[in-house]
């Protein structure tokens, strides 16, 4: 007993995940990981023992044998402990690894246990937070309304009256979660040693995923998440953030305001506050693509108990346990990719993949471009408005099974991110389409960054070659209009900027075309007398150009002539307007000879 009891001392010691620490531990003190290999690899090996029998007579074949067994898996996940329950939630982001019917369950496994006992988690709030329960607390409730894996909260008050949650670790939980990383890592070991069809590195994913539960495990990271979040968000009326008491804070126990609302799926309930469930949803869809394109600082845990209707219409972000970021290379790559998508240049969105981290450099893309092409042609010609992000992700999950890809971490809680977003969304409105809900979003930041990259990318976007695509550039700015948070004024800015930028010399070579034609037919016809003359009719549909930017323009809420006026000073003063007067100048009195000349011959 004594040995097992410094198995629990120095693994409670450990603050940070350390696979040779946790190694050296239980090397030391074999009994305890002989005792829990026993409670786990017996069970584990019956199921893969059940599924070779179950493969080998056929009986996969059938679909729903192979559901049915999939759910079994996830039980014994569940049955196994916090450990095995993480890494189940971790496998159901890596299509690389999981085929998609395990995916499938995986995705729908639930972080819930029994909770435990009240006096444990009363024992473990005053040896924290040192002090005694009624020193720090009003009241405090005895049993708790809520318990997952890694805890359980508790309803209290604190001595200044303000109601609180309190959540407080399960006791050996560090321990116990150590134990079994060890446990499961070095079963990944075996695997990635003897199992040569698996391509991805167990190891690595084993090690990330310890990594995350260590940092769930410590709740003043969590309270650190939720000041971040809050600050970031502190310009958004539509945002709720609770307050985090740290002095009522500590490692194990984590004590917040207390927050009324009701959850996004009990539709009926968010109606009674007076409240229109879809402006929840676009409320949440629009945080959640600026947690991940703008600040790079995104909740990877949106379930329903996670997201609360507010009373006084704000939505309320809860458990900032699970939080990750994204490069600002990363965030570009990702809208780049997007670009390449709807343009559907599937080559240059395979290189997109491989910078993003989904392909090894030296990959062949050939085989992977026309799979890209299968998944995503029909989607993106049905319009992103119209597309399945379920369905395509289950396409793609398909492909990276397949073919060698590496999911990075960061994109596998992205797509569970969004893929549960939409669940939640779907529950308020069936024919709800998360892309054509971001793509307002995605299209205002693509107009808006001033990211040199973005820049490259907005003009792919809208220009073929030399030749701008209108119905693009409209369904564009258009669709940046939808954006509830546009600032009209800074969006002419922005446009302004890409128009005297590197990037958008094509559109000024087309405007100094445009001028041109135009002032040429005014002054000819004037001359003249004449209408239109049958060799410029192409040069008349070029004066449209000018025409179709303003309609355009007018189609946007808010548009007004006075913000294109009230920006003539800026134009005048930029170094390029000069050079366009110059091209204006030299094109017309070129068209102008030889109109002359054209006229003299009589041609």
């Amino acid at each position: 007993m004594k040995t097992e009891l410094s198995d629990f001392i120095e693994a409670a010691g450990l603050l940070e995940y350390d696979p040779v620490a946790i190694k050296e531990i239980y090397k030391g003190h074999p009994r305890r990981l002989l005792i829990r290999l026993w409670q786990t690899l017996i069970p584990i090996g019956f199921f893969f023992l059940r599924l070779g029998i179950k493969k080998l007579l056929g009986v996969l074949r059938n679909p729903e044998n192979s559901k049915r067994t999939a759910q079994e898996f996830c039980d014994l996940l569940v049955e196994l402990g916090p450990a095995f329950i993480k890494a189940g939630q971790a496998l159901s982001t890596r299509p690389d690894v999981v085929p998609a019917i395990v995916l499938d369950e995986l995705s729908q496994l639930q972080d819930q246990l029994p909770g435990f006992e009240s006096e444990l988690a009363m024992a473990c709030i005053e040896e924290d937070l040192n002090r005694k329960i009624n020193e720090i607390y009003l009241e405090l409730d005895q049993q708790p309304i809520s318990a997952a894996s890694l805890g359980q909260v508790h309803i209290g008050r604190l001595k200044s009256g303000e109601k609180v949650a309190v959540k407080v670790q399960r006791p050996g939980l560090r321990e116990q979660i150590t134990l079994d990383l060890y446990i499961v890592r070095n079963i990944a070991q075996w695997l990635k040693k003897n199992i040569g069809l698996i391509r991805s590195d167990l190891v690595a994913l084993i090690d990330e995923l310890g990594k995350r539960v260590f940092e769930e495990m410590d709740y003043l990271n969590e309270a650190s998440n939720a000041e971040k979040f809050k600050e970031l968000h502190k310009h958004n009326k539509k945002i709720a953030v609770p307050k985090i008491y740290r002095e009522a804070t500590s490692r194990r126990v984590l004590t917040m305001e207390w927050i009324d609302g009701v959850k996004l799926t009990k539709l009926e309930k968010v109606k009674d506050l007076g409240i229109d469930p879809d402006e929840m949803i676009e409320i949440g869809v629009n945080c959640s693509l600026q947690q991940l394109l703008e600040h790079g600082f995104f909740h990877a845990d949106p379930h329903p108990g996670n997201l609360l209707a507010l009373a006084d219409g704000r939505l309320c972000y809860l458990d900032f346990g699970m939080m990750s970021e994204v490069t600002r290379e990363s965030r570009t790559g990702l809208i780049q990719a997007v670009v390449h998508l709807v343009n559907k240049d599937f080559e240059e969105l395979s290189k997109d993949f491989i910078a993003l981290g989904f392909l090894e450099k030296t990959i062949n893309l050939k085989p992977i471009v026309p799979e890209f092409e299968r998944v995503f042609i029909e989607a993106i010609d049905m319009g992103v408005e119209k597309m399945d992000f379920k369905s395509v992700t289950d396409d793609l999950s398909g492909v990276m099974y397949k073919l060698p890809f590496k999911v990075p971490p960061y994109y596998a809680l992205i797509i569970r991110s969004l893929i549960t977003l939409e669940g939640i969304a779907l529950s308020v409105d069936r024919n709800f389409k998360i892309l054509g809900a971001a793509y307002p979003y995605f299209a205002k930041r693509l107009m808006e960054d001033n990211d040199p990259y973005l820049r490259e990318s907005l003009k792919e976007m809208i220009f073929d070659g030399e030749i701008l695509k209108w119905t693009r550039l409209e369904d564009l700015i258009l669709s940046a209009g939808k954006e509830i948070s546009l600032d009209l004024d800074d969006l002419l800015d922005q446009v302004l900027d890409f128009l005297f930028s590197q990037q958008g010399g094509i559109l000024r070579n087309q405007l100094v075309n445009a001028i041109v034609i135009g002032l040429d037919n005014f002054g000819w016809s004037n001359l003249k007398k004449i209408k239109k003359r049958a060799n410029n009719i192409k040069d008349t549909e070029k004066l449209e150009d000018i025409k179709r930017i303003m309609s355009i323009l007018k189609k946007l809420p808010g548009f007004k002539i006075r913000l294109l006026i009230k920006r003539i000073p800026r134009v005048i003063i930029e170094p390029d307007t000069r050079k366009m007067g110059i091209k204006v100048i030299k094109g017309v009195t070129e068209k102008s000879i030889v109109r002359l000349i054209k006229a003299a011959a009589g041609v």
